[in-house]
Formats: structure tokens, sequence, C-alpha cells
């Protein structure tokens, strides 16, 4: 399988995570694409036509986009302990988390695009204050009410929550995290020395 990555893309780190997790990384070659909102790369558009990264090209040519459909389709090939539970509630409430998180990325990435792409005389401040404040919204949300399932395993929830954490220390070192969710940030210290994080951690 071929995975197109951006190293630098929270939800490509979710799917390396997953990987890592399952272990199949041998089973996945990473193609590396330089794209941004205006730009484009012409073979990860091939059967993939929004040109959406992380995608995972399958062995019979068939292409896979979004890191949620992708960290399913992963966890459902192999034989350990699912990081997604298949059934019941324990699977929506995951889930949900999960998809929290990927909220909290969206809005640290839309940040980066309206802060570093757009040129200065045209960037939206209201834009970027209405992002911190989702951002800010999800953290002090999965503080006070789900940090116990967070840390009951490290599963597509804990790695949706460590992979939005890691993107904003990347990006936006100065928000100031840790000092209002003091919770989230003990056990993002000790999540983050798994070989799996060490093993992804992006390098700006």
């Amino acid at each position: 399988m071929v995975l197109f990555h951006a190293p630098l893309s929270p939800f490509v780190r979710k799917v390396l995570l997953v990987l890592h997790e399952t272990g199949q990384l041998d089973r996945v070659r990473l193609q590396t694409v330089n794209i941004s909102p205006v730009s484009g790369d012409e073979q990860l558009n091939q059967d993939n036509p929004i040109g959406k990264i992380p995608a995972l090209r399958l062995e019979d040519g068939s292409v896979l986009h979004d890191s949620r459909v992708i960290c399913e389709y992963l966890d459902s090939q192999h034989v350990g302990n699912p990081l997604i539970p298949h059934e019941g509630s324990a699977r929506w409430r995951r889930l949900t988390l999960a998809s929290q998180a990927d909220a909290i990325m969206d809005a640290a990435v839309s940040s980066r695009y309206e802060s570093f792409l757009r040129p200065e005389d045209k960037r939206w401040d209201g834009w970027l204050q209405a992002q911190s404040q989702k951002i800010r919204r999800g953290l002090a949300d999965l503080e006070q009410h789900h940090l116990a399932e967070i840390a009951s395993g490290f599963d597509i929830a804990a790695i949706g929550v460590a992979c939005a954490l890691g993107y904003l220390d990347l990006r936006q070192p100065e928000f100031g995290w840790r000092e209002k969710q003091p919770g989230l940030a003990e056990w993002y210290a000790q999540v983050s020395q798994r070989a799996s994080m060490l093993a992804t951690v992006p390098v700006a």
C-alpha cells in the first residue's frame, strides 16, 4: 500500500500512529506530497479528486482518503486489540471523542493557513479568534469531562487527542494549553514517551 502524506500534518500522524500501534508499518510505503489549499499534486488527485491527505492507495489500486476512513480500515486489518470498538455504546463514544480531536486539529490547521499562507494584509483576525475559541472549548471539555476516558487506553480517541496536542505544540507553541489543562498536560507527557509517538514526532 502507498500512503500519500505530508510529514507535518496531524491527520497523517494519526494514521502513522495507527500503523505503528497495530504493527502494520511494513505494509505501507510513504509517498510525500507537497500541497496547500491553492496547489495540489497530480498523482495524489488520481482516484482522490479532492486531493485530500492522508490518502491510502490499497494493493488493488483503489484509494481511501480522510484519516477517519483510513484508520478504521487499518484497524480492521490486524489481529490485535481493536483501536475502535466494534459495536455498542463504546464504539460511538470513542468515535465521538476522536471526532472532537479532529475538530481541534481542523481549527488549528485552519489557523495555520490563515496566519501563514494568506497575505498579511488579507488576514481575518475574527476567523483566527473563532478558531482559537473552538480549540480552547474543545480542550476544556476534554479536561473537564473526558480525561479518564482518554487515559484509559491508547485507542483511536487517545491517538487523536495526542495528535491535536502535538500539532498545537508544533504550530502554536505560544497557545499555552498546558496551564489551562494540567490533567491533559500530565497525560500527554506520559503518552509522548510511547515508541509510536517518538517515532512520529513532526519536525518543522
